[in-house]
């Protein structure tokens, strides 16, 4: 029995397994040819080839015609800075003037920017503004999404971008997992105490955070004029010692050690990684922390791309996400960073396929349960108007994302950016 039947599929392209793919498995996919999907409430229960068995087939069960179109499991933006308030389209002209981001973030802009206009927004309007940036998301096949605080660099603010994704969480379609990023940047009010910042985030916020259960990792951009790898690790430590998993914003500008300290701290993941060296790709290799690479970024930035084919040989796992933010990338389209993966990181399509889907949920912390279209997993799904996972990717800038189902939930885009329901019930 099932409560909801997909049939007619074309090709089903997924990753297989419950963790991040690395080497040469990462392109190595499942493709199954005229293939049905069951889901029954919010979860797989069936997934072949040819005809469906007719015992699926029971009263009320959704039947959808796939139309012989590309099916693949829901994608996974695993790096979002999703909950701000304000933007920064002011800055846009100083880039194209070549004023460097480092250079903005001390003249007060940047980060620090929306910092200001993040501690003014209310809790409701940041769910308001949030839920807006969820539904785009939805509706270009993004079912799940890693969010991150780091715009409060108080803790009064960052547990209220925190308290904003939980609310969320449980009432939107899309899953978010939240990320405790107060070690975003130094605030202005502690410019000349950056040890008296460190021990906030480590004495006060991380307790809060954890004590009230509103992250699951934390996170530090280890970064020149940021925070070193030595202040990383003090942070990330003190994370793990109330339950949240570290993560590295690393290598995004300068090598300074983020990518190296990984192996070291057990990091789930390591962002950015633009100037990551050969050492930190031997470092991830070797713990299996997964590179959640950003081509959008280095597309808006015009800056270089990160050394993800180099990454892959080497046996590091790589995921893709956009990392949505309201400065250097204010973008919410996982396809379009399909499309860069392809051309910027010359990943291959099925490469490209993984790295959006399961390696993206190993980046969250739920390979176990999202990534893949297989009996056990969510029933999280994505029909493509396209017939081939070439065409998805060769596609730069279209919204191809047809009908996405999040747990057995079913939205079609009628428009872009407008999801409804789909599907015939059977009895």
């Amino acid at each position: 029995m099932a409560s909801l039947l997909i049939h007619n599929i074309g090709m089903l392209a997924t990753a297989t397994g419950s963790a991040a793919k690395a080497g040469a498995a990462q392109g190595e996919i499942c493709i199954l040819r005229n293939a049905y999907v069951a889901v029954q409430g919010d979860t797989i229960t069936a997934v072949g080839e040819g005809a469906f068995p007719q015992a699926f087939l029971t009263e009320g069960c959704t039947l959808i015609d796939a139309q012989g179109k590309l099916l693949t499991a829901g994608l996974v933006d695993a790096h979002t800075h999703l909950v701000f308030g304000g933007w920064r389209e002011d800055e846009l002209a100083l880039k194209l003037h070549g004023v460097p981001y480092l250079d903005i973030l001390a003249q007060g802009g940047g980060i620090l920017s929306t910092v200001r206009a993040t501690r003014k927004a209310s809790e409701d309007e940041l769910y308001d503004k949030t839920a807006k940036a969820l539904d785009t998301m939805l509706s270009y096949g993004t079912t799940t999404c890693e969010a991150k605080s780091g715009y409060g660099l108080d803790t009064e603010t960052e547990l209220k971008q925190l308290r904003a994704i939980r609310v969320l969480n449980g009432s939107h379609p899309v899953d978010l997992v939240p990320t405790f990023l107060g070690a975003h940047a130094v605030p202005e009010e502690y410019r000349d105490n950056r040890a008296g910042y460190v021990r906030l985030v480590c004495e006060e916020m991380i307790p809060a955070a954890a004590g009230e259960g509103l992250a699951k990792f934390c996170d530090v951009f280890c970064e020149t004029g940021v925070f070193s790898a030595g202040e990383t690790r003090t942070i990330l430590e003190a994370g793990l010692r109330h339950g949240l998993r570290p993560k590295i914003h690393a290598d995004e500008i300068d090598a300074i050690g983020g990518s190296q300290l990984a192996r070291e701290v057990g990091a789930v993941s390591c962002e950015h990684l633009i100037a990551c060296p050969p050492e930190g790709i031997a470092a991830m290799a070797a713990a299996g922390t997964v590179a959640c690479l950003l081509p959008a970024t280095s597309f808006y930035l015009g800056a270089a791309y990160a050394p993800a084919r180099a990454m892959v040989d080497a046996g590091v796992p790589v995921a893709l996400a956009t990392d949505f933010n309201p400065g250097s990338c204010p973008c919410l389209n996982m396809q379009l960073v399909m499309s860069l993966g392809c051309l910027k990181y010359r990943l291959t399509p099925e490469e490209v396929l993984t790295a959006v889907t399961l390696n993206g949920a190993a980046a969250a912390g739920l390979a176990d349960t999202v990534g893949s279209l297989e009996p056990g997993k969510l029933g999280d799904l994505v029909i493509w108007e396209a017939e081939d996972l070439d065409y998805l990717c060769y596609r730069l800038g279209s919204n191809l994302a047809r009908t996405v189902v999040k747990r057995g939930a079913v939205f079609t885009n009628h428009t872009e950016g407008v999801m409804g329901p789909e599907g015939e019930r059977n009895g």
